[in-house]
């Protein structure tokens, strides 16, 4: 998949941010290895910036676990396992290069055992005006689709898993409404965007879960939900399929 330096969810300006970014970037891709020791005096040169600019980058990859200053050795590139995968700029980052479908599987396989169970407690506790905000989310999704819009669809996507999230009275689940917003939004660099095939059904999946949120019906809240979600983690798989193959974009 070809994707450009589209949308992102971080969008700094000024050295610090083109030193973060590229560098972040860098170690998403594998550029920078783990185990490697960055060559500070290399780097300063590359960006021609201070070693205060590039210390306030390598503050930021460190808060994000890409990297650890270690006594008399240097600043080390940590392994994945050490990356705090949820955080919107390593979303970001993922989702521009080539561990996109990987991320979107992953990420398709948490938000299965998360959002079903907020689409639950939404059904028992949403307000009113919530529901009303789902079901025009999830309608504006329909008309979004029938113009061929991909952005307008992507951003009423956005706004209906956020609101189930934010709905469900769980400040944990709430929390997690920006992360799957970040994963969302990197399909904005998708080759082929958001309108496909797929779409149609997607549409009627989501409009089937926002009438089940109205009626106060739980279980086919949780049903829809999780139908809704494994539909796409199905897509995506078959991506990452054809990807292997050589077969699609």
């Amino acid at each position: 998949m070809n994707r450009g330096a589209g949308a992102g969810v971080w969008r700094e300006r000024g050295l610090h941010a083109r030193v973060l970014n590229s560098l972040g970037q860098q170690i998403v891709d594998g550029g920078y290895p783990t185990g490697d020791i960055l060559n500070l005096d290399l780097i300063s040169a590359e960006f021609a910036v201070s070693r205060s600019v590039l210390r306030e980058a390598l503050r930021v990859l460190q808060s994000l676990g890409l990297v650890e200053p270690r006594q008399r050795v240097g600043t080390q590139v940590l392994p994945r396992a050490s990356w705090d995968l949820m955080h919107p700029q390593i979303i970001y980052w993922r989702g521009r290069g080539t561990d996109y479908l990987t991320q979107m599987r992953e990420m398709l396989e948490l938000r299965l055992g998360i959002e079903p169970v907020a689409a639950r407690l939404s059904a028992r506790l949403m307000t009113a005006e919530q529901l009303d905000a789902v079901r025009a989310a999830a309608e504006d999704m329909v008309a979004a689709d029938l113009a061929g819009d991909g952005r307008r669809f992507l951003e009423a996507d956005v706004e209906f898993h956020s609101l189930i999230l934010l709905g469900s009275g769980n400040s944990v689940m709430g929390h997690f409404a920006g992360t799957v917003a970040a994963l969302l939004r990197t399909r904005e660099e998708e080759q082929r965007f958001t309108i496909t095939e797929y779409t149609p059904p997607s549409a009627h999946r989501h409009n089937q879960l926002a009438e089940a949120l109205y009626a106060r019906d739980e279980d086919a809240a949780y049903r829809w939900s999780y139908a809704t979600i494994e539909a796409t983690l199905a897509e995506f798989i078959q991506e990452s399929d054809n990807a292997e193959l050589g077969l699609g974009a």
